[in-house]
């Protein structure tokens, strides 16, 4: 019996060969349904075959998370305490770290946690070397910085391996809508032109994932592995960031190769030499988007020297979250100054956005 891959190529073969015209677009519409059925069963054994062994659990600390995922003996814990001045075992061989080791960069008022995983390989998001639990700790982080050095600089496959086990690297998750309904067929409303899928196709790939009746409302122009993504629903979205290190070593035309290879601007990198670190903290920084609050007692004044540093999108809660846990417990109201404020010293709830440089009042009920 065919494998999945096998069956998966031969429906691909199938598309190609087939003349596209409104006679078969029904047809191939069902092809690519299949394809994305054959591909959710493929993922669902990835998923059961990754029990029996022993998986990394971090506790998330500071303000975010930083996962170095790369190669065996690209620097990783060289980086970590380069950046943290954490103390991890390094050495000029592979599989040097064996758990993944945090660590905490304090940086422009924010605390970072730098997790140092072990070195993944080709074929990690199947479960070789471990790399299935190292790909699964990856996903609780809020960046993944890619890691290569000159000698192994492919981040196209390390993005591949985790492509294939759910984690979308610099991508937003899907505009899409579904209203599930109990009869009336799939009605379909899109607010662009849709141009790399046909009405029929998204039809079949929604009755392959088992929904035959609802309102689909798509506001961009997807793709079938969009429209599957959106399916799924288990799908991780992070930003990254791409280095290179021992940069100090380079040869030749390296760095063109690397970039031609990578197809994206990377940062050249020499932990052993300091070169590059200071550029790379900024960029960690400014990519995970952070914001200045100050706090203001409800009878004094704002302490405008020391902010409170968290990310952006956060609101009043995650403020009292990080103050006390008790805070969101004995939360009364709030008062707010600045770029999220309708007016000076306006009242708000525990879910209103705050921008940065707000200065923000909390007041808690007695106890």
């Amino acid at each position: 019996m065919a494998t999945v891959d096998e069956q998966i190529q031969a429906i691909e073969e199938e598309i190609f060969n087939t003349q596209k015209n409104k006679a078969t677009e029904h047809h191939i519409g069902k092809l690519k349904a299949k394809i994305a059925k054959l591909k959710a069963q493929q993922e669902l054994q990835r998923i059961k075959g990754a029990g029996g062994g022993k998986g990394y659990y971090v506790k998330k600390s500071g303000d975010a998370t930083v996962a170095l995922v790369g190669y065996p003996s690209v620097g990783k814990s060289s980086l970590l305490n380069r950046l943290t001045g954490s103390d991890a075992e390094v050495g000029a061989y592979h599989f040097t770290t064996l758990e993944v080791i945090p660590g905490v960069m304090d940086y422009k008022g924010a605390k970072i946690q730098i997790l140092d995983m072990p070195g993944i390989i080709k074929g990690a998001s199947r479960g070789k070397g471990r790399g299935r639990e190292v790909i699964t700790a990856a996903r609780a982080a809020d960046i993944i910085l890619l890691m290569g050095d000159v000698y192994n600089y492919r981040l196209d496959v390390l993005e591949r391996e985790l492509y294939d086990a759910g984690i979308r690297l610099d991508k937003v998750p899907p505009d899409i809508t579904l209203n599930p309904s109990d009869k009336g067929g799939i009605i379909l409303r899109n607010t662009v032109p849709l141009t790399r899928m046909t009405e029929v196709e998204i039809a079949e790939i929604l009755r392959a994932y088992g929904i035959v009746n609802g309102i689909v409302t798509v506001r961009e122009d997807i793709d079938t592995e969009t429209l599957v993504d959106f399916l799924a629903g288990n799908r991780i979205y992070v930003p990254q960031v791409a280095v290179i290190n021992k940069i100090d070593l380079e040869y030749d035309d390296v760095r063109e190769e690397i970039k031609k290879t990578i197809g994206r601007d990377f940062i050249p990198l020499s932990v052993e030499e300091d070169l590059g670190v200071e550029e790379l903290k900024d960029l960690i920084y400014d990519t995970l988007g952070f914001i200045r609050v100050y706090l203001k007692p409800q009878r004094g004044k704002a302490d405008m020297k020391d902010p409170l540093v968290i990310l952006e999108d956060s609101t009043v809660r995650t403020v009292c979250e990080h103050l006390h846990r008790d805070f969101v417990r004995h939360f009364r109201y709030a008062k707010v100054w600045g770029k999220s404020a309708k007016f000076p010293g306006q009242s708000v709830g525990l879910d209103h956005p705050l921008a940065d440089e707000d200065v923000l009042s909390i007041v808690v009920r007695g106890r």
